[in-house]
C-alpha cells in the first residue's frame, strides 16, 4: 500500500452510540433487550468499510466516569443517561470486537484520550497519509494537525482541518485546551472562568497561545490584545485570582496522548469479521449484518 492510500479512521463509539440511540427508533433483540443503537453503530462502521475504509479503531467509554472525576466533582458522570442506552455499551463492544475492528473500551481514561493517543501514533507513521477523527467533539480539535489529522462529523459530512479549527475557534489546535479552560465545557461539566467568553478567550490566546504565557497584569498585555478585548482589565484580574482553577480546567481539557492503546497502525487493518460475528448478530436479531460483513471481506 502506498503512502497516499493509507488513511486511518478513529471512531468515537460513545458519541456514535448516543447518536444512534436518540436518532433511530427502538429495536429489540429476540430476547427482548434494546439493541438498536449498538446495531446502528455496527451498521455504520460496516458502511465505512464498504466506502473504502481499511484501518479503523473504535473507542468507547466502557465506564463513563474517569480519573477526571477525582479532579473536579462536577465532571460529567453517567447520571441521567437512559438505562437502555447504558446497557448497550457492552453490546456495542462485543459487536465491534466480533466484527474484527480494534476496540478501546476505556475505564480510567476516556474514549477521547484513546483517540488522541492513537492519532498521535498513526500520524507519526510515514505510511499514513491522513488520520480522520470521526467525532464532532471540540476536545478532539486539539489533535488536528494541518491536513494530516482532521476531524470528520459523520452526521453532517463536515471535515475540519487546522485552518478549520482557526475559523471555528479563533485559535490554533494546540490552544484548544487553554481555550476550554477559560470558557468552560458544559458537556464535560466544568464552567471556565467568570467573564471569559469565546471571543475574548480567542483574542487573547490567538496572541499568547497558552494560559501560562498570559501575564497577570493587564498592563503587561500586548497593546493590540488590550485594545481588542472588552473588559481586558477585569479579565486579567479574574485570571490572576483564579489561575490555579484555570490550570485545573486546563488539565481536565488536555487529552492524554501517551495512553497505551496503539503500537502500530497495522493493528487497525480490517481483515474480516471473526468467526463469532455471525452468532453475535443472530443473537441480536440482525443476520443481515453478518452477511454484509462477510460479503465485504470477500471483495
Amino acid at each position: 500500500m502506498s503512502r497516499a492510500d493509507l488513511r486511518v479512521h478513529l471512531v468515537d463509539g460513545t458519541y456514535e452510540l448516543f447518536r444512534q440511540f436518540f436518532g433511530q427508533p427502538p429495536r429489540s433483540s429476540p430476547g427482548g433487550a434494546e439493541v438498536g443503537a449498538a446495531i446502528g453503530v455496527a451498521t455504520s462502521v460496516i458502511s465505512m468499510l464498504a466506502g473504502g475504509a481499511t484501518h479503523i479503531g473504535v473507542a468507547t467509554d466502557h465506564v463513563i466516569e474517569s480519573f477526571r472525576n477525582d479532579l473536579w466533582p462536577g465532571y460529567k458522570t453517567g447520571a441521567g443517561v437512559p438505562e437502555a442506552l447504558m446497557a448497550q455499551f457492552g453490546v456495542l463492544e462485543i459487536l465491534v470486537e466480533a466484527l474484527g475492528i480494534t476496540l478501546w473500551p476505556m475505564v480510567e481514561l476516556e474514549a477521547d484520550d484513546a483517540m488522541a493517543a492513537a492519532a498521535k501514533t498513526a500520524a507519526s507513521d510515514p505510511r499514513v497519509d491522513q488520520v480522520i477523527l470521526c467525532t464532532p467533539d471540540k476536545d478532539l480539535a486539539q489533535c488536528v494537525e494541518g491536513r494530516k489529522v482532521v476531524q470528520l462529523d459523520r452526521r453532517t459530512g463536515v471535515v475540519t482541518d487546522e485552518q478549520g479549527v482557526w475559523i471555528k475557534f479563533g485559535v490554533a489546535p494546540g490552544s484548544i485546551p487553554d481555550w476550554l479552560a477559560l470558557v468552560g465545557d458544559n458537556a464535560d461539566g466544568f464552567p471556565g472562568l467568570s467573564g471569559w467568553g469565546k471571543k475574548s478567550a480567542s483574542a487573547v490566546l490567538a496572541h499568547y497561545g497558552h494560559l501560562a504565557d498570559i501575564p497577570d497584569d493587564v498592563g503587561e498585555w500586548d497593546e493590540k490584545v488590550r485594545g481588542s478585548v472588552r473588559s481586558a482589565p477585569k479579565l486579567a484580574t479574574v485570571l490572576a485570582a483564579e489561575r490555579e482553577l484555570a490550570e485545573l480546567f486546563l488539565d481536565l481539557a488536555t487529552l492524554r496522548v501517551d495512553a497505551d492503546v496503539l503500537s502500530d497502525v497495522d493493528e487497525l487493518a480490517w481483515t474480516g469479521p471473526t468467526d463469532a460475528f455471525a452468532d453475535v448478530c443472530a443473537q441480536l436479531g440482525s443476520k443481515t449484518l453478518a452477511i454484509r460483513a462477510e460479503s465485504l471481506a470477500r471483495r
